[in-house]
């Protein structure tokens, strides 16, 4: 039997994947509002904005992964 620290520390980690979801959404908002602004600049902000991207996929990646170990008892 799991202790409810367990699940909280899990539902902690959820919500962790909710903010970088969110900024996800920001990168991506941002980045189409800035070659909207000015197109000449879409390649220099292309590599920044993939990068900024794979940081916060990683982020929640490394939560799903906690909150799976915690789950599991592992």
């Amino acid at each position: 039997m799991m202790s409810s620290m367990v699940y909280i520390g899990a539902a902690i980690c959820a919500l962790s994947m909710t903010v970088a979801a969110w900024g996800v959404t920001q990168i991506w908002t941002t980045m189409i509002t800035t070659v909207g602004r000015n197109p000449q600049v879409k390649k220099d902000v292309d590599i920044y904005g993939w990068a900024g991207f794979a940081a916060v996929e990683a982020i929640a990646l490394y939560a799903l992964v906690i909150a799976l170990v915690m789950l599991t008892g592992g």
